[in-house]
């Protein structure tokens, strides 16, 4: 009997595509509070994540932020300010064009959803009744001048510059982010266990181009190009 797609199952959630929340430190959201200041009490690794946080103090409120490239720990951070600092979280109509920016919000108040990852940043291009970012794909990207973004680059960039070695290291580092480590091709399968399968030697045996509006089981292989408007 064949099994379900990864896809599929992945769908379905159980512990094998579950993150283990209860290790994550702080689901890292922008301040909620318009204008502050606060002190960076630390710096720690949080599991699940390719970048460090730092600790920050606001008036006795704990709050967790990436941290930004170049910060340190006693270092004052400011919210809805003008300092072009790294680490400082102000809105992007004060944004200076050219600044590297991270942690950018998609709505006013929605807590920061762009360019998170270690070593990733977006640059402002322009302000105006929209304000254009450079996103890290190299796509402009058009925002609400009310939207928030923190200054500068996440830190963590060069971790991807020592070799995991070993296949154990890389389950261990991917299972916090409840990815699998290890992908079976289709065409290795049995015919009962994914459209690419069966045969008597390796091959798709059949178009692999999918639909965009096919469903998680079927669309495996490649996808249509998009219709010009």
């Amino acid at each position: 009997m064949g099994k379900r797609l990864i896809t599929q199952r992945r769908g379905r959630g159980g512990s094998q595509y579950r993150s283990p929340s209860h290790r994550h430190v702080d689901d890292v959201r922008l301040p909620q509070f318009d204008e502050g200041a606060g002190t960076v009490k630390d710096l720690i690794q949080a599991p699940g994540r390719t970048s460090p946080l730092a600790v920050i103090d606001f008036d006795g409120v704990t709050d967790y932020q990436l941290a930004a490239a170049g910060i340190k720990v006693g270092q004052q951070v400011e919210v809805g300010g003008g300092k072009v600092v790294a680490g400082n979280i102000t809105r992007l109509s004060r944004i200076p064009e050219g600044t590297a920016i991270h942690n950018i919000e998609a709505k006013p108040g929605d807590g920061g959803k762009y360019a998170k990852t270690a070593g990733s940043s977006a640059t402002v291009v322009s302000r105006g009744e929209k304000v254009v970012v450079l996103m890290p794909s190299g796509a402009m990207k058009e925002f609400n001048p009310e939207c928030r973004a923190a200054i500068g680059i996440v830190a963590g960039g060069g971790r991807g510059d020592k070799p995991l070695a070993k296949a154990g290291k890389n389950h261990l580092t991917l299972r916090s982010r409840s990815t699998a480590n290890k992908k079976v091709k289709g065409v290795a399968m049995n015919a009962v266990d994914h459209p690419h399968g069966g045969g008597s030697h390796p091959h798709v045996g059949g178009p692999n181009c999918q639909r965009r509006t096919a469903s998680p089981g079927q669309k495996v292989g490649f996808l249509p190009k998009k219709k010009r408007k």
